[in-house]
């Protein structure tokens, strides 16, 4: 299962605690559309069918089925620039 570190839980946390967001809000990892095996990114008020749902401190991540599979061994990292623009990182774990 996908696993968070502190860096994407805060980076999350500042994404999802927004005024007028539902409590549940979390963060959608999906497939990409256009078949490239890219993932999508994407804040979402709550999970889909299917989806799995990761809790980690205070924060949402759901997984859409399809996408599971590629991150069942990885780590979701975060960084944020000087700008506040976040970029977000998959690192296999060891």
């Amino acid at each position: 299962m996908l696993t968070l570190t502190e860096q994407a839980v805060a980076a999350i946390r500042n994404l999802t605690s927004r005024p007028g967001l539902p409590a549940e809000t979390g963060l959608r990892i999906a497939s990409e559309d256009s078949g490239a095996g890219g993932l999508a990114l994407s804040l979402s008020d709550g999970p889909q069918a299917g989806d799995q749902v990761i809790e980690e401190a205070d924060v949402h991540v759901f997984v859409h089925p399809e996408a599971a599979p590629v991150l069942e061994d990885k780590a979701l990292d975060a960084e944020v620039a000087e700008d506040g623009e976040v970029s977000f990182l998959l690192q296999s774990r060891a």
